[in-house]
């Protein structure tokens, strides 16, 4: 009796022991969590950077196995082969298309102002309050008076006071500096993902390795598989998705230049880039290319937005599917739910990401959900 009680007297401790130790076990996870969170949070904008040099890799590499189905060589030269191709195709555009590039570029920035001030003459004249668009600086003439009573200059002879010349100058310095760095942030994250996506697709062994290391190795059979199939969608939806945006790009400019729309050209190759975002992109892509016919009538306009339906139609109901139906499967609701929740938490970055970064979030649900047992036959 006595030893039974002294043994109940020995487990009530290490009970209380387990527990606390659970408790703070605990805790640290959500602290660690939370903090995991934050830092997430915090350091988005390069975390999506660093995730589109990730991309970047992934489609060189897949475009570099392509290769290797035709040409037997080492990954490092089909990978050569591929940048320059690749190289030589956009330099190609740029030598012969480049000043058409440009001069489309400013006249459709031109057409798109002016015809933005013309929908808001065409609803202010119709009685719908326009006042909460933010229609920029398009009508910003066009409501401004015409017998504005210029800026008052200086006389003849008379210097401008000390403050007036610094803060002259200041503006100047602050326009110019902000124009100085913008330019350079946008080159910078231009080699920053370059030099990743390069890097990626130079070595994918090594980083793939390196990735399983971090991982216990309890998990690591479990975790090699999940990273291959992610890796596998990735590049089976990026190469189904340049196919698309080249159909896309290439069918719309043609359209547009047998309707005699100006700036087909350039409309052509945004219609191809904005098909990367689902959905977003193509509603984006059809109101620029209607607001840009408008200039041509209304007959052209029209025109315009048939063959934006019917582009539409094309991506969605025939090359999607046919392309896609073994790499991605979601929904399109959930897709667009995601996609707005992610552009109005980070942004351009989140809109253009949406899409890989939901299908990342299926493999895992669906690699968890079916119960999948690693294979024995997998690298530890």
């Amino acid at each position: 009796m006595t030893s039974d009680a002294t043994g109940l007297a020995e487990k009530r401790p290490q009970s209380r022991t387990d527990l606390a130790w659970a408790i703070a076990v605990g805790g640290m996870g959500i602290v660690l969590f939370a903090a995991l969170l934050a830092l997430t949070w915090v350091f988005a904008a390069t975390l999506l950077l660093i995730f589109t040099g990730v991309l970047l890799g992934v489609a060189l590499n897949a475009l570099t196995n392509a290769l290797g189905r035709f040409v037997n060589l080492p990954h490092p030269v089909r990978l050569a082969i591929v940048c320059l191709v690749l190289a030589a195709a956009l330099a190609g555009v740029a030598y012969l298309g480049g000043a058409t590039i440009v001069d489309q570029a400013s006249a459709l920035s031109k057409t798109i102002k002016s015809q933005l001030g013309n929908v808001k003459s065409f609803l202010d004249g119709r009685g719908i309050d326009t006042s909460f668009f933010d229609f920029g600086n398009a009508t910003a003439g066009a409501d401004s008076p015409a017998s504005a009573t210029p800026p008052a200059s200086p006389q003849h002879g008379v210097l401008p006071s000390a403050g007036a010349i610094a803060s002259g100058g200041g503006a100047i310095v602050s326009q110019t500096l902000k124009l100085v760095l913008g330019t350079i942030s946008a080159v910078g994250n231009f080699f920053i993902v370059l030099f990743l996506g390069l890097a990626f697709a130079a070595q994918p062994s090594i980083y793939h390795d390196g990735l399983l290391f971090v991982v216990p190795t309890k998990h690591r059979r479990r975790a090699t598989v999940i990273i291959d199939r992610i890796g596998e969608t990735l590049e089976r939806w990026l190469l189904a998705q340049i196919i698309v945006m080249l159909t896309v790009g290439a069918v719309t400019w043609i359209g547009l230049a047998i309707i005699g729309v100006p700036a087909s050209f350039i409309l052509g190759i945004q219609a191809g880039l904005l098909a990367f975002i689902p959905t977003v992109g193509a509603i984006i892509g059809g109101m620029i290319v209607v607001l840009a016919s408008l200039a041509s009538g209304w007959i052209a306009a029209l025109s315009a937005f048939v063959l934006f339906l019917g582009v539409h139609a094309l991506e969605s109901y025939v090359l999607t599917p046919i392309l896609q139906r073994q790499a991605l499967d979601i929904p399109p609701a959930t897709l667009f739910a995601f996609q707005i929740l992610l552009g109005v938490v980070f942004g351009i970055w989140g809109l253009a990401l949406a899409l890989p970064l939901v299908a990342i979030a299926k493999v895992l649900l669906d690699h968890f959900k079916k119960g999948e047992t690693p294979p024995q036959a997998a690298v530890a």
